[in-house]
């Protein structure tokens, strides 16, 4: 007998002629390849005969829930109805995101939808898109860079420190962030994440290791950024103890890099498969969360967005260290992800497509442009709108709409009217770029109540 596995060998097993046979080909085929024909057959038989020990095993999970509980394939119609919905500062949003809003509220797994005032269109969800939906998970309703969050730590520091100091809080942002494909820091920092289960676990993510390692506390590209600015304290809670005046602080935005892509593309691959759907939603294929593939997604969305937060945890650290000072506050909150809530009354999974949780009392942080504030908030738990705020001003502009729009010249000009210092950044993240963020705000005094402000100063993104 050669030495690779054929479905023959599995067949002689007593493994029947079903689709098993070529997810088991297919699973050993991509992680398995270099171990020994005669090791992987012992195992098979294991599967075999207790396929219900293997439910959630790496490699063979998939082959067992073939042989016990086979994922049904069959195409999926859109309802003729949609679930209900409410729609936040409708007359500043684009028609094809609402279209996109309604067409996933007529997935069968619908139960609840909302757009937020920020809202544009994307792939899949709309950006700014919430939907609630039962027992599935949409992976591009959770977004390509999965786990995508803001993160703001506020030093006991007054505003007036930034005076005078521009070169040095430029150099430390030049020093202590990385941007781009490529960029790494050459000092590696450990984080818990890594020992996780789930890179041992799910083999997509053991492939994945290295390079988050390697990623670790850098941002990317896009609309990516780390910034010094003031923070202007109205409404401090008290268990901050700081008085309501003017303060140094960082703002960071960022996801989870590389591995967040590649499990979207993986997961999202897998969904279009076992859910086929009409071609103009096609990008909305979900996962059962009752399948090997739903929960093996679930656990590594959820692993991107822990890892997500270390990213920003360790560009703050290597700030706070080189700043020489002590954060005293921190406010962060993932805008692409999807968690477990209560929905009128049931288990949902609500995806959050580039919106900002905001039950109440939760605090989070929307921002505006690199010219215009953020808004510290504390969300009121509006359940019209499934418990959401907007995630920033949202786009007016496509990025190839910037390129023929706007010029450097002009750029230069907004930033110097606003005292705002810019590192790198290309015309596509333009300030004009983006929606007026007080109108946005102004839109929903009902979702969220507004702390404070973050004005940014020193601005560093990809360029």
């Amino acid at each position: 007998m050669g030495n690779k596995l054929s479905g023959k060998d599995l067949i002689k097993l007593g493994f029947p002629k079903n689709n098993s046979i070529n997810i088991a080909l297919g699973q050993i085929n991509r992680y398995r390849k270099r171990e020994k024909k005669e090791s992987i057959l012992n195992e098979a038989k294991e599967v075999l005969l207790h396929p219900e020990n293997f439910k959630m095993h790496g490699t063979w999970g998939k082959v067992a829930e073939g042989l016990v509980n086979p994922v049904q394939v069959k195409f999926n119609q859109l309802r003729n109805t949609r679930a209900p919905f409410s729609i936040f500062g409708e007359n500043e949003i684009d028609e094809q995101a609402k279209f996109q809003l309604y067409d996933s509220l007529k997935l069968p797994v619908a139960v609840k939808g909302a757009l937020m005032p920020d809202a544009h269109s994307g792939y899949g969800l709309p950006i700014g898109g919430v939907l609630a939906t039962e027992n599935a998970v949409i992976p591009y309703g959770v977004g390509v860079d999965i786990g995508c969050r803001m993160s703001l730590s506020i030093f006991d520091l007054p505003a007036s420190f930034l005076k005078g100091k521009d070169h040095q809080l430029q150099a430390i942002l030049k020093d202590n962030t990385k941007f781009g494909m490529t960029e790494t820091h050459k000092i590696k920092a450990d984080h818990e994440v890594f020992y996780r289960n789930e890179f041992d676990d799910i083999p997509l993510l053991k492939r994945l290791k290295d390079k988050a390692y390697k990623q670790l506390g850098s941002s990317g590209g896009g609309n990516h950024f780390v910034e010094f600015g003031i923070v202007k304290l109205d409404n401090p809670l008290p268990e901050w103890k700081l008085e309501p005046k003017e303060y140094l602080a960082v703002l960071s935005h960022s996801g989870s890099r590389g591995l967040g892509a590649n499990i979207a593309k993986h997961y999202t691959y897998l969904a279009t498969k076992q859910c086929p759907l009409p071609k103009n939603v096609q990008h909305l294929a979900w996962l059962d969360l009752n399948t090997h593939d739903g929960q093996e997604y679930w656990l590594a969305m959820n692993l991107a967005g822990d890892y997500a937060k270390a990213c920003h945890d360790d560009i703050h650290r290597r700030i706070a260290k080189a700043l020489g000072k002590r954060v005293v506050v921190t406010i962060e909150n993932h805008h692409n992800f999807a968690w477990k809530e209560q929905v009128d009354g049931k288990e949902c999974i609500v995806h959050r497509k580039g919106a900002t949780p905001a039950q109440k009392g939760v605090l989070g942080i929307i921002p505006g442009s690199m010219t215009a504030p953020g808004f510290i908030v504390m969300g009121k738990g509006n359940e019209e709108s499934l418990n959401s705020a907007s995630h920033g001003a949202g786009r007016l502009f496509s990025r190839a709409k910037c390129k023929t729009s706007f010029t450097q010249s002009q750029i230069k000009k907004v930033l110097a009217d606003n005292e705002v210092t810019l590192i790198g950044g290309g015309i596509d993240e333009a300030p004009m770029a983006y929606k007026d963020i007080n109108k946005v705000m102004a839109l929903q005094t009902e979702l969220v109540e507004v702390l404070g402000t973050f004005t940014p100063k020193i601005v560093r993104m990809d360029r």
